[in-house]
């Protein structure tokens, strides 16, 4: 079963709502986990940016009082930011190291019963 044939709880295409998680970085991976009932492509993605963009934002508030630190942190959101989201749009599930591991484990839509 390919991404596209694939049913979300949103009406969205997986393809554009894997995107959107990554849009505004950990924030629509909070409303996207919360929304997504079903489908484990768009959760995972949902879950990797909240992991991903949240432990990325927690360093870089802790060294915010230097000057290299935040910028590189910025840089590498950045080039991360415009990487899941073309991997998404692309219906990849391409999982970073740990991040992924974890997202992947955690992703999974909630029973239903």
């Amino acid at each position: 079963m390919t991404v596209a044939n694939t049913k979300t709880s949103t009406g969205i295409q997986p393809n554009i709502a894997g995107l959107l998680c990554y849009l505004l970085m950990w924030i629509t991976g909070i409303v996207f986990i919360i929304i997504e009932k079903e489908n484990k492509f768009v959760r995972f993605h949902a879950m990797q940016s909240i992991i991903v963009f949240g432990a990325l934002t927690v360093i870089d508030i802790i060294f915010s009082w230097t000057f290299v630190i935040p910028i590189i942190i910025g840089v590498l959101m950045f080039v991360l930011w415009i990487i899941m989201m073309i991997n998404a749009f692309q219906g990849k599930m391409l999982k970073l190291p740990l991040a992924g591991k974890l997202a992947d484990k955690y992703s999974n839509p909630p029973n239903k019963s």
